[in-house]
């Protein structure tokens, strides 16, 4: 038998288990659903949209329940004759200014890419570079007052642009700063909590009209998520009793995130899979959900190690000795000089602390280490500890540094190591 075959033991549709797949019923926010569908109300009654602003951690339904939301919205328009609905989708993404949001924007009504987007038009996009900032801003009105009627603008990830916020400023002021003949709605969804608190007065004013926070999932959540989507992308009795409760677990206890459930399962059931080709049982335990968060967790450090020096994983690898001797959560300076001892040790000159401090926090950004804010009676200060499981830092470190053997038997002395 070849190596490609439609031969399956367990999943039956894995699509249904990635992220991007939108259910048709969203489970566990209808409290969400509500507030959010109330916020959108004025649409139908013909009046001027609401400006909403979602927020909360990525994974938790944000976007997925914009998406049905406005779909229903659009379908629910259509019965009346004095509301004309289009609606306009950008992921911000990869856009750092108001210029890139506008350009993008411009751009998405000329030649969509989102599939919430409804307009088209037949003027040609624009280069993302070379024009001055109000020549953008004035071909986006343009375009909108040539669609006209009752417009939605949605921006996903929009804490992208950082403070360079005078876009969203502008648009929810534009029907009555430039006296558009459109009903400009602004929905903006956010997975940073800090981005609606940094925002200037006067934009906080305009976007924050209707604010909806999404909170992460807690484990009985994602269980109910987990089953809505088992049913239809698993054949029947392939899981054990305790697969969701464990995916589901791990979950919240991390980040509350359906996406990163759905991705440990996802990964459980191809390891099961794969075994089951192998002679193995067409069945998915616990023991597969574990070895898939040792894979993701491991595979993470991996990713985050690619963007470090040789010096990042000596940061690295110090920072794994102190958990190894149970140690952490431990302070920049502690860690600093256990990092001249690794490095020393490995035959090199340590940095200075600042660019130590620099590699600390490029390990926490990529969720290899968290900072943990800590105080005592001499003022606040930070410390850090792993954000992964100590064996998966450690099988990505020796692919590079060699044999840490020495580590390990100190971790299962102290009993830290999985």
């Amino acid at each position: 038998m070849g190596r490609f075959t439609r031969e399956s033991f367990i999943i039956q549709n894995k699509d249904v288990l990635r992220d991007d797949y939108q259910p048709e019923n969203l489970e566990e926010r209808d409290e969400e659903l509500d507030e959010y569908a109330a916020a959108l109300r004025p649409v139908i009654q013909g009046w001027q949209p609401s400006n909403v602003f979602l927020y909360g951690v990525t994974g938790v339904g944000k976007t997925a329940a914009t998406h049905n939301l406005l779909k229903e919205l659009r379908m629910s328009a259509e019965q009346y004759d004095d509301v004309d609905l289009e609606v306009i989708e950008l992921n911000c993404t990869g856009c750092n200014t108001s210029y890139q949001v506008a350009v993008n924007l411009v751009n998405e009504i000329r030649e969509s890419s989102h599939p919430l987007t409804s307009v088209s038009s037949s003027r040609n996009p624009l280069s993302e570079t070379g024009y001055q900032q109000k020549r953008i801003f004035n071909e986006l009105y343009h375009d909108l007052e040539d669609i006209g009627g009752t417009i939605l603008i949605v921006l996903d990830e929009i804490d992208n642009i950082g403070s360079d916020d005078d876009i969203l400023y502008e648009l929810p002021r534009a029907r009555s700063q430039l006296d558009l003949d459109v009903k400009l709605g602004v929905i903006g969804i956010s997975n940073d909590f800090k981005f609606r608190d940094n925002l200037s007065p006067k934009v906080k004013d305009t976007l924050c009209e209707e604010e909806i926070l999404f909170p992460p999932y807690d484990a009985g959540e994602l269980q109910n998520i987990l089953q809505q989507r088992v049913n239809i992308a698993l054949y029947d009795d392939v899981l054990s009793e305790d697969v969701i409760p464990l995916c589901s677990a791990f979950s919240a206890q991390d980040s509350g995130s359906a996406r990163q459930a759905l991705r440990l399962l996802r990964k459980a059931a191809d390891i099961a899979e794969n075994k089951a080709m192998d002679g193995g049982e067409a069945r998915v335990t616990g023991e597969h959900v574990r070895e898939a968060k040792h894979q993701i967790q491991r595979q993470q450090v991996v990713e985050g190690m690619h963007s470090l020096t040789r010096h990042g994983q000596y940061v690295l690898l110090a920072v794994c000795q102190l958990a190894a001797r149970k140690e952490t959560p431990e302070r920049t300076k502690l860690i600093y000089e256990h990092y001249q001892q690794v490095v020393r040790k490995h035959g090199s000159e340590p940095l200075k602390r600042r660019r130590v401090h620099d590699h600390l926090s490029d390990l926490s950004l990529h969720g290899i280490l968290q900072l943990v804010d800590s105080s005592s009676g001499r003022g606040n200060y930070n410390e850090y500890e792993l954000d992964v499981s100590l064996s998966s830092a450690l099988d990505a470190l020796e692919s590079e540094l060699g044999d840490l053997d020495d580590v390990r038997r100190v971790a299962k002395e102290n009993r830290v190591l999985e």
